[in-house]
């Protein structure tokens, strides 16, 4: 049964954080909040885990899962990042924006789109997560939770904790984080949108 911890969401207890962290560390399967919706996230390097939400939102890895970073630098270590894009990024950090981009070697290739070598990069403007993604010192391997079926994303902690408590292995309830996806831009030839959600394109021209 999945463990459920009510963390606030500007002021995130260091306690309950060091504890979500060892949860994600031990290979668990989370629910964490992001500034655009709650997320499943687990750690890069467990593939078991990176199953478990493949499992539960029926997808496989042509629907890009996002490597959700504590701050640019971070992302940089793990996306190949030109100049004009890393100015790109920079306006656009930290925010509800995903960006496809072509992934280093410290990315597994199990994580990576099948046919591109492309992952989603993320900087969330969150302190959950940001506070989580600090504790473990690594990104965390993530992608929206919304259930096979459904057009919306689940908002409410509690029905989140009803409807998945025998398949994850945490729930955090960090208020409301809203409906709307991040906006997806693909960086890896040009600029170009895949999905207008809650970031503004205006500062990428489009």
């Amino acid at each position: 049964m999945a463990q459920f911890f009510t963390i606030h969401p500007e002021n995130p207890q260091a306690r309950l954080i060091r504890e979500a962290a060892k949860i994600v560390e031990a290979g668990g399967v989370i629910v964490y909040p992001t500034d655009s919706c709650y997320a499943l996230g687990c750690a890069l390097g467990n593939k078991r885990a990176m199953e478990r939400i493949l499992e539960i939102r029926q997808i496989d890895l042509k629907h890009h899962l996002t490597l959700v970073c504590a701050d640019l630098s971070a992302l940089a270590n793990y996306a190949r990042v030109d100049n004009s894009q890393y100015r790109l990024l920079k306006s656009a950090t930290p925010g509800s924006y995903t960006f496809i981009l072509q992934a280093t070697k410290e990315v597994p290739r199990r994580t990576l789109h099948p046919k591109r070598s492309t992952i989603g990069l993320r900087v969330p403007d969150h302190q959950v997560a940001l506070a989580l993604l600090e504790a473990l010192h690594e990104p965390i391997l993530s992608c929206t939770l919304m259930l096979p079926g459904e057009d919306e994303p689940l908002v409410d902690p509690y029905e989140i904790r009803e409807l998945l408590e025998n398949r994850v292995d945490l729930v955090i309830d960090g208020g409301w984080c809203g409906t709307e996806p991040t906006t997806v831009i693909d960086m890896t030839d040009g600029v170009s949108l895949v999905r207008q959600g809650k970031g503004e394109v205006a500062p990428f021209g489009l």
